[in-house]
């Protein structure tokens, strides 16, 4: 958007790392989307809101519908008071919304009940409920990202990491597959969405084009790293075993867990994966960066960051 000549205002906290927006032209308002007093200078004479913050990661049910529904309503609300030009609101979602597909024949679309599986995926499902019901109110839109990858993330970073070693683990026996989208993807994805002028009141998959297997991203993150790997298979009952030993520890811990029950529902899940036609004929969206060169450039990055070697 920068590139593009707009005016970017970004709402940080007080806290915030402010490392990847040190030297670029953008306009920092201190608040806090869970300090519903504090929106109205970052809402004042806006034109497009982009949210894109979240909890992907709490202790319990009220850390989630905190950081990601009462979050999202205080945005909202701040808009309708703050922003009467608002030409849209696009708030980013997530596929953990919908919940995994039935059949790799039928992929998960946009007018499907939503069927989360998870605490995280029903307080997407909140939240996007709160969008929903400013009907006439704003101007809404709401993407839909599955996993996703490329440089600062540091989630599949840990997957690069173990295939760095040399050790590709594999979740249970089956062929699981699933939509991988990069960033610059789902950036381009979430302009076109809000910009659109058929994509009000709208949901949207924005994702990648290929359903990929696990052994198929682990071969292209070896080759990118120039790695030998040994490939091992984790039945279920395992990942759910160590699932309940770190809940458990990190319960003891008072610290969310990066490993849980609920996330080892997530990851036994055979298809997590979305039809994004609707977005490609409404919106114009093409994916535009291959897997192969996705998972190569992120690996650039990290190198050059010093997180791989």
């Amino acid at each position: 958007m920068i590139a593009q000549g707009h005016q970017v205002r970004a709402l940080v906290r007080k806290s915030s790392n402010l490392r990847w927006l040190d030297g670029k032209n953008v306009e920092l308002v201190i608040g806090d989307i869970r300090d519903a007093a504090s929106l109205e200078p970052f809402m004042q004479g806006t034109d497009i809101v982009y949210h894109i913050a979240g909890v992907v990661k709490a202790r319990d049910r009220g850390g989630y519908f905190d950081g990601n529904v009462k979050a999202t309503e205080n945005l909202l609300d701040a808009a309708r008071r703050f922003a009467p030009n608002l030409h849209r609101f696009l708030y980013v979602s997530s596929q953990t919304a919908a919940g995994p597909a039935a059949s790799l024949d039928r992929p998960a679309r946009e007018d499907d009940p939503p069927n989360p599986i998870t605490t995280y995926g029903h307080s997407k499902v909140a939240a996007e409920k709160a969008v929903r019901t400013m009907g006439d109110t704003l101007p809404w839109t709401i993407v839909r990202p599955p996993a996703m990858y490329g440089p600062r993330d540091t989630e599949i970073f840990i997957y690069f990491q173990a295939i760095a070693r040399g050790l590709n683990s594999m979740i249970g026996f089956d062929d699981k597959r699933l939509s991988l989208l990069h960033c610059d993807d789902l950036v381009q994805g979430m302009i076109l969405a809000a910009e659109a002028g058929n994509s009000v009141g709208q949901t949207y998959f924005i994702s990648s084009d290929e359903f990929y297997s696990w052994p198929q991203v682990g071969s292209i993150t070896a080759s990118a790293l120039g790695k030998r790997v040994f490939t091992m298979r984790l039945p279920h009952t395992l990942v759910y075993t160590v699932a309940a030993f770190a809940q458990g520890f990190s319960e003891l811990q008072k610290k969310p867990a990066t490993l849980n029950i609920e996330k080892a529902r997530d990851i036994t899940q055979r298809y997590w994966i979305c039809d994004i036609n609707k977005a490609k004929n409404e919106l114009g969206y093409r994916p535009k960066v291959s897997i192969d060169e996705g998972i190569r450039t992120t690996i650039d990055w990290y190198r050059a960051e010093g997180w791989l070697k």
